[in-house]
C-alpha cells in the first residue's frame, strides 16, 4: 500500500489488501503496518500531522488553503473523551496576520476503524476576515494497489414515492465526477441520502457519511483505475466573518472496511451507528418505540387529530388496554393545537402551525390528563410539533415578527420560517417547547418540517455573506435538539420533515425517522417494502405506519420501530388479527438491530411483477429471519436465494412462521440455494432459522 501527498489540496492515502502495509509520503521513508485496515489513532495523527496538508481544504481570499495552511501556526491537543471506545483530538491552524483560526475536532472509533470531524472557523482579528468559500470538510483521495473499477453504492433520498431510499449502485467512469446534493434545503430530500459506500477493486472500501441538515454536497471521482477521490461540504457558501465571529461546517465521517462482499461494510456501518450514533439513556442503547395513536383521522371532516378531545383520547387509551393492544408509546400527531379544529372556517393542522398552544376547547386542562392516563397504563406519550414553519397570522407570527424569515417578493405565500439562527429566538423557542413538554407530561418529542427552507435562507443573506443564514439555522437546530436532550435525559426525538427528508449523520445521533416517508398515506405495502429494503443498507433505526393487519401488509411495514394505525372502533376490524400482528412484531423485532442482507438484488424494486426478499441475521446467536413478498403480478411461485452470515458447517432449523413447519439444512446449503415458495400472488413468507444439534433425515 502506498500513501502519498500531492502538493495540491488532496491528500492521498492507501488502503490495500496485503499481508503487510506500507505507507509512503512524498519525500519520506516507508513505514510498515501489520494491519489491513489502519489503526485509527495513528491514521488521525498521520493525516493531521504538523507541516502536512490536512484532509480538508478551503479557499481564502481567492487562494487555496494548500498553498498556505502549512505556514500557519499549528497545535495538536488530545482531549479526554466522555464516550467509551472513542478518542478525541483538537487540531488548530491559526494565521496571526489576519486572525483567521480553523479548529478541527476529530473523533476516532478504534473498534470500527472510523473517524469523524467538523471544522470551526473563527475570526480573531479586529476587522472583517477575507472571503471564505469552497470549504471542503473532506478533500481526500485513496489509492489502492489493485487496478480495476470503483463502485459507488448509495440510496435515493425521499421523494414521497415508492422510490424513497431505493438502493443504487454505479460504476464510476474514470475522470468523471459523480456530483450529489439534496433539494430544497433538507438533507435527504431528492435523489440522495447522505451516506455512500465506495467499493474499491482491492476488496476494501470506505463509507462516507455527511452531517449537515441543510444543503450539503458530495463529489466522488475515479481519478484512474487505482485512485478514488471524495470532497464534501456545504454546497453554497461564500462569506466573510466579522471580528470574533465563529461558524461551524458540516461534519464528515469515514468508516473503513474490507471484504469481498460489500455488505460487510454496510453491516459494520449499521453496528457503528448503533454503538456511537444512536440515543443512549442511562448509558444504554434506547430502543425507538412500537407506537399507536387515537384512531388516526377519525372522525371526519377533521384531518389528522384535529377533532380529537381529551375525553376521546382517554377512552381510546382504555380501549387499547381492554383488548390487549398496549403500545409502548401513544403518539399524538398533528391537530391538537389552537384553531386546528375550526374546519368550518377552513382551518386544519397544516394552516395553524404557529399556534403553539393547546386547544383549550378540546383539552380544557391541556394534554396533561391524557398523559396521566397513558402513564397509568405503563406507556409513554409522544406529541407532534412543527416549530420552524409558521403561518402568517398565527400566534408566533403576530407576537414575534422579528423572529420570522420572509421572502418580500413572496408576501402572498402563507409560510414564514422561524429564524433559528437568531440566538434570542432560538433560546426562547428551546425553553418554550421544553416547558410545554414538561407541563403536559410529554415523554417523547416529534418534530415535523413541511417546507423547503433554502429560498428563505438565500433571500435573507447579507451581501457578501452567502450561506450565513443556512449555517446559523442549522447551528440553531442542533442547539435546540441538544437542549431538549440535555434537559430531559429520557427523551427521544422523532425526526420527520415531511417524512424522512432530514436524515443525515448529525440528525441520526439525536433522533430517528419513525415516519420515514409520507408515501405511507398511499396505503401501498409494496412501497413500504421498498423503503425498508433500501434504508436498511445504512440505517438500523427507522419506522413507518401499518394500516392493515393481513400478513402481507403488516410485514411490509416491519422495522425496528412501527406505528399501528388500525381502526379499533371499526366493527369489521379483528382484534385477534391485531393481537397476532403485535405478537409477531415483538418476536422478530430484535433481528432488525443486527445484520442485513438483501436477497433479491438492487434493480428496480418498485415493480409489481417481482419478488422482494431480505434476510436479517444475528451474529450474536447465529439465528435470523427471511422476509419475502410475492407481488401481485409475479408469475413465479418459487425463487431461490442465498443466505449470508450462516456457518457452512453448522446445521439450522428453518421454520415457516405461518405453517409452523420446520426443515433442517446445513449452513452450506442455505448459503448455496434456499427455495422460497408462495403459491399465490400478493402473499408473504416469514422464515425463522436457528442453529440445531440435529441433522436432517436422509430418507
Amino acid at each position: 500500500m502506498k500513501h502519498f501527498k500531492k502538493i495540491e489540496s488532496k491528500f492521498l492515502f492507501s488502503l490495500l489488501i496485503m499481508s503487510v502495509w506500507s505507507i509512503i509520503a512524498v519525500g519520506q521513508t516507508t513505514a510498515k503496518i501489520s494491519k489491513h485496515i489502519p489503526e485509527i489513532e495513528k491514521w488521525i495523527q498521520k493525516q493531521f500531522a504538523k507541516g502536512k496538508t490536512p484532509p480538508f481544504s478551503f479557499i481564502c481570499d481567492g487562494k487555496p488553503s494548500a498553498e498556505f495552511i502549512r505556514q500557519w501556526d499549528y497545535s495538536q491537543q488530545k482531549i479526554e473523551s466522555e464516550e467509551a471506545d472513542v478518542i478525541k483530538y483538537l487540531f488548530t491552524y491559526y494565521n496571526p496576520t489576519n486572525g483567521l483560526k480553523v479548529e478541527c475536532t476529530v473523533k476516532g472509533y478504534p473498534s470500527y476503524q472510523a473517524a469523524e470531524w467538523v471544522l470551526n472557523f473563527t475570526n480573531k482579528g479586529t476587522s472583517n476576515s477575507p472571503t471564505l468559500e469552497q470549504v471542503k470538510v473532506v478533500d481526500l483521495a485513496m489509492q489502492y494497489a489493485s487496478k480495476g473499477e470503483f463502485k459507488l453504492h448509495y440510496a435515493d433520498g425521499n421523494h414521497i414515492s415508492k422510490y424513497d431510499f431505493h438502493p443504487r449502485s454505479v460504476t464510476l467512469a474514470t475522470g468523471e465526477t459523480k456530483q450529489m446534493s439534496p433539494q430544497g434545503g433538507r438533507s435527504s430530500e431528492g435523489d440522495y441520502l447522505p451516506f455512500f459506500n465506495i467499493e474499491s477493486p482491492a476488496g476494501q472500501g470506505v463509507i462516507l457519511g455527511v452531517g449537515w441538515s441543510g444543503t450539503w454536497y458530495a463529489d466522488v471521482c475515479a481519478q484512474d483505475n487505482r485512485t478514488i477521490s471524495m470532497a464534501s461540504g456545504m454546497k453554497t457558501m461564500k462569506l466573510y466573518l466579522r471580528p470574533q465571529e465563529t461558524i461551524r461546517t458540516p461534519s464528515i465521517s469515514l468508516m473503513f472496511w474490507e471484504n469481498i462482499d460489500r455488505m460487510a461494510g454496510h453491516n459494520k456501518f449499521r453496528r457503528f451507528v448503533l454503538a456511537h450514533k444512536s440515543r443512549k439513556i442511562n448509558g444504554k442503547f434506547a430502543e425507538y418505540p412500537l407506537s399507536s395513536g387515537f384512531n388516526y383521522r377519525d372522525p371526519a371532516p377533521c384531518t389528522e387529530y384535529s377533532c380529537l378531545t381529551a375525553d376521546y383520547a382517554i377512552a381510546m387509551v382504555k380501549r387499547y388496554i381492554q383488548f390487549g393492544l398496549k403500545p409502548e408509546v401513544f403518539w399524538l400527531d398533528a391537530g391538537w393545537n389552537t384553531d386546528a379544529a375550526d374546519f368550518e372556517h377552513g382551518k386544519t393542522w397544516a394552516n395553524t402551525a404557529g399556534n403553539w398552544t393547546v386547544d383549550t376547547l378540546r383539552f380544557p386542562k391541556g394534554l396533561r390528563p391524557v398523559a396521566d392516563e397513558i402513564h397509568k397504563v405503563g406507556a409513554k406519550f409522544m406529541v407532534w410539533f412543527e416549530p420552524e414553519r409558521v403561518i402568517r397570522g398565527t400566534q408566533w407570527a403576530v407576537e414575534h415578527p422579528d423572529w420570522m424569515l420572509d421572502i418580500p417578493e413572496h408576501n402572498n405565500d402563507t409560510y414564514l420560517l422561524f429564524d433559528l439562527g437568531n440566538p434570542e429566538a432560538c433560546h426562547w423557542m428551546s425553553k418554550y417547547i421544553g416547558d410545554m413538554l414538561e407541563e403536559n407530561g410529554i415523554d417523547y418529542y416529534r418534530q415535523d418540517f413541511n417546507m423547503q427552507p433554502d429560498i428563505y435562507w438565500a433571500a435573507n443573506d447579507e451581501p457578501g455573506r452567502t450561506g450565513m443564514k443556512e449555517i446559523r439555522h442549522i447551528e440553531g437546530l442542533y442547539y435546540f435538539w441538544d437542549y431538549l436532550l440535555n434537559r430531559f435525559p429520557n427523551l427521544l426525538i422523532d425526526n420527520c420533515a415531511s417524512g424522512g427528508r432530514r436524515i443525515d449523520w448529525e440528525t441520526i445521533g439525536r433522533s430517528a425517522p419513525l415516519w420515514r416517508s409520507d408515501y405511507y398515506h398511499y396505503d401501498d405495502p409494496d412501497g413500504y417494502q421498498c423503503h425498508t429494503y433500501g434504508l436498511n443498507f445504512f440505517l438500523p433505526l427507522h419506522g413507518t405506519g401499518s394500516l392493515q393487519t393481513d400478513p402481507y401488509s403488516f410485514r411490509s411495514s416491519i422495522s425496528t420501530a412501527l406505528i399501528y394505525n388500525w381502526k379499533i372502533t371499526d366493527k369489521n376490524a379483528s382484534v385477534y388479527e391485531m393481537q397476532r400482528c403485535l405478537k409477531e412484531f415483538h418476536e422478530i423485532r430484535p433481528y432488525y438491530y443486527e445484520d442485513y442482507y438483501p436477497l433479491t438484488g438492487t434493480e428496480d424494486m418498485t415493480r409489481d411483477d417481482i419478488w422482494l426478499a431480505y434476510q436479517m441475521h444475528r451474529p450474536s446467536d447465529d439465528s435470523g429471519i427471511i422476509v419475502a413478498f410475492r407481488r401481485t403480478a409475479s408469475k413465479d411461485k418459487q425463487i431461490t436465494v442465498r443466505l449470508s452470515g450462516v456457518d457452512p458447517e453448522k446445521y439450522y432449523t428453518v421454520t415457516n412462521m405461518d405453517s409452523r413447519q420446520s426443515k433442517i439444512y446445513q449452513g452450506k446449503e442455505l448459503a448455496s440455494q434456499l427455495p422460497l415458495i408462495l403459491e399465490k400472488p400478493h402473499s408473504s413468507l416469514l422464515l425463522k432459522y436457528k442453529v440445531t444439534n440435529e441433522k436432517p433425515n436422509k430418507e
